[in-house]
């Protein structure tokens, strides 16, 4: 096999910056390393997708240092803001973009999807991680269909979480940050202050720190203080612990190109209660009679959030259809072998 360069942003392996773009940069390049392709990471510094111009310059000569001909798998965060250092390096390198979240659909400015759509013209391959994030790019750039392929996150096994006996047991994993909702789900649990429950809001609360301010003092002016509680970011054992701890997921994201919690949490056999947010469906997916395990609402929707939560709270034949598809599903999920197989298919259609 021939080396892959692979370039992603600076912290991606970082246990303190936790995110789903991360993980699967770090496990996409421990899976093709597993598989014997040699792979050369290379760290891009700078905070992309809004690099200044020491960080393009520190792109341009990392990449200038690629030999010809050489296979460049990118991270999308990177590739979608350097178009400057990439396309014209597109003829002597072959680059694949992986791309995690189209940014042209969320940013009005016509000058960002040019720039995307840019660089993933010039690319030999597009890979995204969802159904949804592939109709959006083809959607926005017509780009060629065949051109443009889905390696969907992987999840490793877990044992089942043993529940509690009050089913109050409510995690959210996600940074802190308005994306991911915590308003909308703060709102959800003011409205039900006489059920029991306890929500536990995993994740980092450096990303936006006025946000996460913001967010715990009005808990604490709605009395929620001992109720919500914000450790921080989590990872191994100290994740795998809260998920264990857990009867139900919950995630109230205003925007995900998949939501690799929701399959976290059902590799436990924890339901999920899920914002319809772009590949947020395929995540949570199916059991085999065609049953969810557990229900998406709409974005910012408090209410509908609520009487999702107070259904949850409330309804013991409902906990139980939820937990036995949220069982059935855990058996169909795919592994990270799978993700880095698919992935290794692209790069090597793109290789001489």
């Amino acid at each position: 096999m021939r080396d892959v360069h692979v370039i992603v942003p600076a912290g991606y392996d970082d246990p303190a910056r936790p995110s789903g773009g991360n993980t699967y940069d770090r496990r996409v390049c421990e899976g093709l390393a597993a598989q014997g392709w040699p792979v050369r990471v290379h760290p891009a510094p700078g905070s992309w997708p809004h690099p200044n111009a020491a960080a393009q310059a520190l792109l341009a000569d990392a990449v200038g240092r690629i030999s010809d001909g050489a296979l460049v798998l990118l991270d999308g965060l990177v590739a979608s803001a350097a178009p400057e250092v990439l396309v014209p390096q597109a003829g002597r390198l072959r680059l694949v973009v992986l791309v995690h979240m189209p940014l042209g659909r969320d940013r009005a400015e016509a000058v960002v999807r040019g720039r995307e759509r840019a660089v993933l013209a010039a690319a030999r391959a597009v890979v995204t991680t969802s159904e949804w994030a592939r109709r959006t790019l083809l959607g926005l750039y017509r780009l060629p269909p065949d051109r443009v392929l889905v390696a969907e996150p992987g999840v490793d096994a877990a044992d089942l979480a043993p529940g509690t006996a009050t089913a109050g047991a409510l995690l959210c994993v996600a940074a802190v940050t308005p994306g991911k909702g915590h308003d909308v789900l703060l709102d959800a649990l003011s409205t039900m202050p006489e059920l029991r429950w306890h929500c536990r809001c995993v994740g980092s609360l450096d990303r936006d720190p006025a946000f996460a301010r913001r967010l715990r003092l009005r808990s604490a002016d709605l009395g929620l203080g001992q109720r919500l509680s914000f450790p921080g970011p989590g990872a191994g054992a100290e994740l795998d612990r809260s998920y264990a701890a857990a009867d139900l997921l919950v995630l109230a994201s205003r925007g995900e190109t998949y939501g690799m919690v929701v399959t976290e949490a059902l590799a436990r056999g924890l339901p999920v209660i899920a914002a319809e947010v772009g590949g947020v469906p395929e995540a949570l997916g199916h059991a085999a009679d065609g049953s969810r395990p557990g229900a998406l609402v709409p974005p910012d929707d408090p209410a509908g959030l609520g009487a999702a939560l107070r259904a949850w709270l409330g309804d013991a034949e409902l906990r139980r259809r939820w937990r036995g598809a949220a069982r059935e599903r855990r058996g169909s999920l795919a592994p990270w072998s799978a993700t880095t197989s698919t992935l290794a298919g692209v790069l090597q259609g793109a290789a001489p």
